[in-house]
């Protein structure tokens, strides 16, 4: 994917041509969670985010996921809708609880285990009781003290349903579904997200299983969940393969190193292949290619990463661009007014 540096070059090179042109002929100047099945079969209840912070309308983790940085003495609401598509009435209790990131994974604290962030949230209506195919809509509310430290912390809002025991059900049963709260404070503006893919490496499994595995570092101040894709060109025979999503999204703390799995079809042959891997957790995306022959079984290699042109490299490109534009303008100008001078005598 082109970064937006490297668009803005191509920009440049498109005018530049466009003045070279006007040497010859004379130019004129003219813009969120995963629903449960409950163990009697009978539907899903479900918990889901219906809102994001306006500024982040287009980050399609804030659709997810509460996601928000805030000042510390701020107050925000988000509004999740609860559902009950079972064919029983139900009665549900709402309430925040701790989360961490750990070994590259959002994890869940066991019940109404408290963390700093849980204890700043609240949900109302607490107890609904939902009658079948019944949703209603509940109010998170987060208020972040005056004297809340700098940093992220993470919770879940969950959403919990028991059944008793009774005379269908010999055993009792709960279940819950959740949306993840990210949230940021601060004094100041947001940390920004960025990541980096520093490695790739090519295996096949015991039973011949091929897959790539990326190396990915945080470099942001935020948590990502890392999310993509791989395409494979230039195949044997020109061939083309996916794209292969990647396996479970991988969430890692900022500074933190996590490896990202693209598992790919046993039948896949050997290569030579061109490899693209794109990654992205919201807006952020970033992509890694390397040249790759799939090893034997059981065996694992490292591949050579094809470095495009950085940044840096594309504004001095683009630099020099916009210096040939002015120096091809200022010739034309000079000489057109050279030819409408009138002979003297």
């Amino acid at each position: 994917m082109r970064s937006p540096v490297r668009a803005g070059v191509m920009t440049v090179l498109a005018a530049l041509l466009g003045l070279a042109a006007a040497l010859l002929v004379p130019v004129h100047a003219s813009a969120a969670a995963t629903p449960a099945r409950p163990a009697d079969g009978q539907g899903n209840i479900g918990i889901q985010l219906l809102e994001a912070p306006v500024n982040r309308r287009d980050d399609p983790r804030a659709h997810l996921y509460i996601v928000d940085h805030v000042k510390p003495g701020t107050t925000i609401e988000r509004r999740v809708k609860v559902s009950n598509d079972t064919g029983e009435r139900r009665q549900f209790e709402l309430y925040p609880a701790s989360a961490e990131i750990k070994n590259g994974a959002f994890t869940f604290a066991p019940g109404r285990t408290a963390n700093e962030l849980a204890e700043w949230t609240s949900v109302a209506p607490e107890k609904p009781v939902l009658d079948p195919h019944e949703s209603i809509e509940a109010t998170v509310t987060i208020a972040v003290p005056e004297d809340a430290a700098e940093g992220e912390r993470y919770a879940v809002v969950w959403a919990q349903s028991s059944v008793p025991p009774d005379e269908k059900h010999n055993v009792g049963h709960t279940h819950r579904v959740g949306v993840r709260i990210y949230l940021s404070v601060g004094p100041g503006g947001e940390p920004p997200s960025d990541f980096e893919i520093t490695d790739l490496t090519a295996q096949r499994d015991d039973e011949g299983r091929p897959s790539i595995i990326a190396q990915v570092r945080n470099t942001g101040g935020r948590a990502l969940d890392l999310r993509g894709e791989l395409r494979l060109t230039e195949g044997p025979g020109g061939l083309s393969a996916g794209p292969y999503p990647t396996g479970t999204a991988v969430t890692l703390q900022p500074g933190e190193t996590g490896k990202v799995a693209v598992p790919l079809t046993e039948e896949l042959p050997d290569g030579p292949w061109r490899a693209e891997l794109l990654l992205r957790s919201g807006k952020v995306e970033r992509t890694a290619a390397a040249e790759v022959v799939f090893p034997e079984p059981g065996s694992v290699v490292s591949l050579t990463l094809l470095r495009a042109w950085s940044d840096l490299t594309w504004y001095v490109v683009a630099a020099a661009l916009m210096f040939a534009v002015f120096t091809v303008a200022l010739a034309l100008v000079v000489r057109r007014k050279r030819l409408s001078v009138p002979a003297r005598d």
